[in-house]
């Protein structure tokens, strides 16, 4: 039986858009025919989980509207119950819902806490692809890596860059000959404080040779995609059926966006790239 590939969006800082990548990466490979499976471990916030139960409510309120969904892998319905509960329970539920995701989907999408947890450690452990946002500051790259004060310089990797390298090794524990594929999105751009980039794309690429992660181009921050969550739609799932707010011409650059972050994760050929690149 073949297993899905597991993703996992993975920060330990919040507000970095985790929720926000996650839903559109499994809206984007819905709309390209795969079968996707969604597992929210943000067990408090559950931002993922509410935004799908959301897009099925809001599809049974339109029956004229066709849209896909994906099968939903959460650990428990009462999120906040479950990380109250004993660890063992909590990875009991986790691997009884993840071993169901992988019989029976091509993609599995985890959203994981602004946090470190036992469940975000397990999850991050069986990653295929991690897809790590950060926003454009030192603030955010703090998360991965300390500079010096004076100089700006890398001095060493922080606590998530070792988190993920932990996970590496235990990956290479069970025998796994592929090694976790980690992609580092430069996700809300600012258009201004062009030096403040500078600084930080140098420390970043001096961070990716030294931990070993790939970067790519991430989501910025734009009107639509706060205007659509509350539905349950991305700007995957806009056509001339589904515009439950005014579309102006800025939905053609979201989905320009939206193709090349797909692009840069390997996964441009399940993107639907005919729906995206459609008016």
């Amino acid at each position: 039986m073949s297993q899905s590939r597991v993703i996992v969006v993975g920060n330990e800082k919040g507000g970095a858009g985790k929720s926000t990548i996650a839903i559109h990466l499994a809206s984007a490979l819905l709309h390209g025919g795969a079968r996707v499976g969604v597992m929210d471990l943000d067990l408090r916030q559950s931002s993922l989980a509410r935004f799908f139960h959301s897009r099925r409510c809001w599809l049974a309120s339109e029956p004229a509207v066709r849209l896909p969904e994906p099968l939903r892998f959460h650990p428990a319905e009462d999120g906040v119950a479950l990380a109250r509960a004993e660890v063992a329970e909590q990875m009991a539920r986790f691997e009884e819902a993840f071993a169901a995701a992988q019989s029976e989907t091509d993609f599995l999408i985890i959203d994981t806490p602004g946090g470190d947890t036992v469940l975000s450690r397990a999850a991050h452990a069986r990653a295929d692809l991690v897809v790590t946002p950060m926003n454009d500051s030192f603030v955010d790259f703090d998360m991965l890596g300390h500079v010096n004060p004076v100089t700006l310089e890398l001095e060493k990797p922080s606590l998530y860059a070792e988190a993920v390298w932990e996970a590496r090794k235990a990956r290479a524990m069970t025998g796994q000959r592929v090694p976790i594929d980690w992609v580092v999105l430069r996700n809300r751009l600012a258009s201004t404080e062009a030096r403040n980039r500078k600084r930080v794309d140098d420390r970043l690429m001096a961070l990716a040779k030294r931990v070993g992660f790939r970067t790519g181009p991430g989501l910025r921050d734009r009107v639509i995609y706060r205007e659509l969550f509350p539905f349950g739609l991305t700007v995957a799932d806009l056509s001339s059926k589904v515009r439950p707010i005014p579309v102006a011409f800025s939905h053609v650059a979201a989905r320009q966006e939206l193709r090349s972050l797909m692009h840069s994760l390997g996964l441009s050929g399940l993107s639907g790239d005919e729906l995206l690149a459609a008016e």
